[in-house]
């Protein structure tokens, strides 16, 4: 079974997760992984491209087409461009439709996997207490401020260690940014010195003559 201090973090590590990479992100690669399931939308949505591959194509046919010209060949293009086309915005509004559902099922079950947690967690096991802290090693008011608000005193509450992983994540959170923006910045200052060489280039004979004569 899950520990309940390891639960809390990963709900506080998650919505962190989610906060940083955004809701429309996380919902298109969703959406991504569901279409490569073999379901009924994702064969809907293999059918939507190859029919918008036919319509590509006879539409770039059509422009090719002399209305003039070739009157009889233009006219069968047109019927069947018209009739693609016409078939391709039913499909278009189906999917966008499917898509509209799935991303309001992705936005209520992460709400709940990370929002609704946050709060539903503290009030379920407000009494309950994550860990007992060393008799007599900590003042009364410190004991009784960690357990706030319902812990036994002595104890630490699913609040204090909530909010004590929040701060967790946030230091790991920074740290991996310098940690990255260092790295990059490294890169960054070693590839520099190489173009500026490069767009320098060469020093012409005439101008290195001139250098050797006024030294």
């Amino acid at each position: 079974m899950l520990s309940l201090l390891l639960l809390v973090f990963l709900v506080e590590l998650g919505a962190h997760l989610v906060n940083t990479v955004g809701a429309a992100t996380i919902n298109t690669l969703l959406w991504n992984l569901y279409l490569a399931v073999p379901t009924q939308t994702s064969k809907q949505a293999a059918e939507k491209q190859k029919i918008q591959s036919e319509y590509l194509t006879i539409r770039r046919d059509l422009n090719a087409t002399s209305s003039q010209d070739q009157f009889a060949k233009w006219a069968k293009l047109r019927r069947q461009h018209d009739k693609i086309l016409e078939q391709l915005e039913k499909m278009k509004s189906s999917h966008e439709a499917t898509k509209a559902r799935f991303d309001s099922t992705a936005n209520i079950l992460r709400w709940l996997a990370t929002t609704g947690l946050k709060f539903i967690l503290p009030f379920w096991y407000a009494k309950q207490p994550m860990f007992w802290l060393p008799q007599g090693w900590f003042p009364y008011y410190v004991e009784w401020i960690l357990s706030f608000p319902r812990a036994p005193v002595g104890s630490v509450s699913i609040a204090s260690w909530q909010t004590a992983c929040i701060g967790v994540v946030m230091l790991l959170s920074d740290t991996i940014q310098a940690i990255l923006g260092l790295v990059l910045g490294a890169k960054v200052a070693q590839t520099q010195p190489g173009q500026a060489t490069a767009e320098k280039g060469p020093i012409p004979k005439s101008q290195e003559a001139k250098n050797k004569k006024d030294s």
